[in-house]
């Protein structure tokens, strides 16, 4: 059975957030997660800020806790088009000075962009960088492919390129808590 994972959460305020986290965490487990993600290190074995993991959906960029960072299409080069309640749902990844490389980071693609309210958000291969908060555990890619405030999400390769695998079914809930 094939199973479409696009699905649309629109522009929610923050109340409209917290009934979504709280009917999301009454759907029962289950996430888009891979056994093997971990956090990734530095060539010295120190946490790094930016890493490459194996999860469900391939080797993509994850943060210092093995979390999936996402890619905006909405996003015009470097300059985020996520911000406010956007930015509450799918926060920017955020560093204060120089980032930590993990292992399979291609330095050169790695940059930094100022937001909108003044914070330095890192970029990957001219992608700003942003997390999604229903994904709460390492190799989680509960955003993969989602089309929420305006554009859709999508995890990135080590190349900085999109990557368009879904989840498969088998390693996803049936209520991910965004299609209500």
């Amino acid at each position: 059975m094939t199973r479409n994972r696009s699905r649309s959460i629109g522009v929610l305020g923050a109340g409209g957030l917290a009934v979504l986290a709280t009917v999301a965490a009454g759907c029962g487990g289950g996430s888009a997660t891979a056994a093997s993600s971990a956090p990734p290190k530095t060539a010295s074995g120190r946490a790094a800020t930016v890493g490459i993991s194996n999860t469900g959906i391939g080797q993509i960029l994850v943060n210092s806790q093995g979390r999936a960072l996402y890619l905006f299409k909405a996003d015009q080069g470097t300059k985020s088009a996520c911000t406010g309640a956007c930015a509450g749902a799918w926060p920017p990844l955020l560093v204060k000075g120089k980032p930590t490389l993990g292992k399979g980071i291609n330095a050169s693609l790695v940059s930094t962009a100022t937001r909108p309210e003044g914070t330095t958000q890192l970029t990957y291969n001219g992608h700003p960088l942003y997390l999604f908060a229903q994904d709460q555990k390492a190799g989680e890619t509960n955003g993969q492919g989602l089309s929420a405030f305006g554009a859709a999400w999508f995890a990135l390769n080590a190349a900085g390129n999109q990557v368009s695998a879904q989840p498969s079914s088998s390693s996803t809930s049936g209520g991910g808590g965004l299609g209500y």
